[in-house]
């Protein structure tokens, strides 16, 4: 038996932190109430230090009922603890930076004095009853004799758990199982993977992560977030079920929901060729894949469309074959032979080349009348 995986989801904070995107606060208790309904454990609602506005979103979350447990996000400062508390969540997220990097020219402080910072609001956290992660903000780049240190000086607060982030997605999947094997192996405190995806490895190294012993993973819609992004929650999730044969708990089958509102709150579209929810996940036109997608669906998918919310289709266009001209037309119970699919086609891949893209299926019912009428010498006006 694989050990389940906690599923915490930072769209409202991490994800609103995309450059130019801001959603409404009835945007916000949607998308909260969407991500409960797929079975989400944990929301990172927000920041309350960033102001009242803030603040009313994340008090409306928590009263919305939900099951998932409610986090805010702060620094290690007590105030903004505070702040949190007053909001009603009942975790908190305490984030310092644990990299020499960030440590020296952005705090402009000393290792020691970012431990015992991180301590001391873990401590003022606990007192008050919440759920605590602490978030070692690069990590990835922090020398790991200290951030082992650091972890342990966590779990001694009363820490219970450590968000390892990628936060400019430096990792790769072989040097995130080692970091989280051996940081694992030195501290028994419970890793959540929090990746980015600058240079494209974002699902891959939280899957990394969670193969080496990270138990919660931490994921956006659509993979919003700083920069290039996070992990996005969709990806991670069927990965996890289809490549590593791992069994998820989400309700997969509402993803193309939460993903279109998601991306209509954001501003941010959906790419037709984004992975597991983008339009092109289980379109076909190419005339030997349409052939074995008929015959037998698993041939080029790998799971049902309908796990996520989605449909097969069948473009007609350049790279099509008569497999496609006839189950197309079958649709509308109009029956032809391979022989005349195969006259037809010349004349889609004519119109395709011309138009430069493939066929809606209204032009293509269009092409078909045009061409049946004109072999009995009648053309369609």
């Amino acid at each position: 038996m694989k050990p389940k995986v906690l599923w915490v989801d930072t769209t409202l904070r991490d994800g609103e932190q995309t450059a130019g995107v801001v959603f409404a606060p009835e945007e916000k208790v949607i998308i909260a109430k969407l991500l409960d309904m797929i079975g989400v454990d944990q929301i990172e609602a927000g920041i309350p230090a960033m102001g009242e506005e803030e603040v009313k979103s994340i008090r409306a979350i928590v009263k919305a009922g939900l099951k998932a447990s409610i986090m805010a996000w702060n620094r290690a400062v007590i105030d903004d603890i505070e702040k949190s508390l007053k909001c009603g969540v009942d975790a908190v997220a305490i984030s310092i930076a644990v990299s020499d990097l960030h440590i020296q020219h952005k705090l402009r402080t000393t290792r020691e004095k970012v431990i015992e910072q991180m301590v001391e609001a873990t401590v003022f956290a606990k007192k008050h009853g919440v759920y605590v992660s602490v978030n070692a903000e690069d990590a990835s780049r922090a020398d790991q004799d200290f951030l082992i240190e650091f972890c342990k000086a966590a779990k001694e607060a009363g820490a219970d758990r450590l968000r390892f982030c990628d936060t400019v997605g430096i990792l790769d999947p072989f040097s995130t199982y080692e970091k989280i094997k051996k940081l694992r192996a030195a501290v028994d405190l419970e890793i959540e993977m929090h990746t980015h995806n600058d240079f494209g490895m974002a699902t891959a190294n939280a899957i990394a992560g969670i193969i080496a012993g990270a138990t919660h993973v931490g994921v956006t819609v659509n993979g919003l977030g700083e920069r290039a992004g996070n992990a996005a929650l969709e990806e991670v999730a069927m990965a996890l079920k289809y490549v590593l044969g791992w069994e998820i708990s989400l309700k997969t089958e509402l993803f193309k929901e939460i993903s279109e509102y998601v991306a209509k709150a954001s501003g941010r579209i959906i790419p037709p060729w984004k992975a597991i929810v983008g339009e092109n996940i289980f379109a076909h036109e190419s005339g030997i894949h349409v052939d074995g997608a008929l015959k037998h669906p698993e041939t080029y998918e790998v799971f049902n469309p309908s796990e996520v919310g989605l449909e097969r289709k069948i473009f007609i266009g350049k790279h099509s074959g008569t497999a496609a001209i006839i189950s197309t037309l079958g649709k509308y119970d109009i029956r032809i032979s391979r022989e005349e699919a195969q006259e037809l086609l010349k004349k889609v891949r004519e119109t395709a080349v011309s138009i430069k893209r493939s066929l809606t299926e209204r032009e293509f019912l269009y092409l078909y009348y045009n061409w049946n009428q004109k072999k009995v010498g009648r053309e369609v006006i």
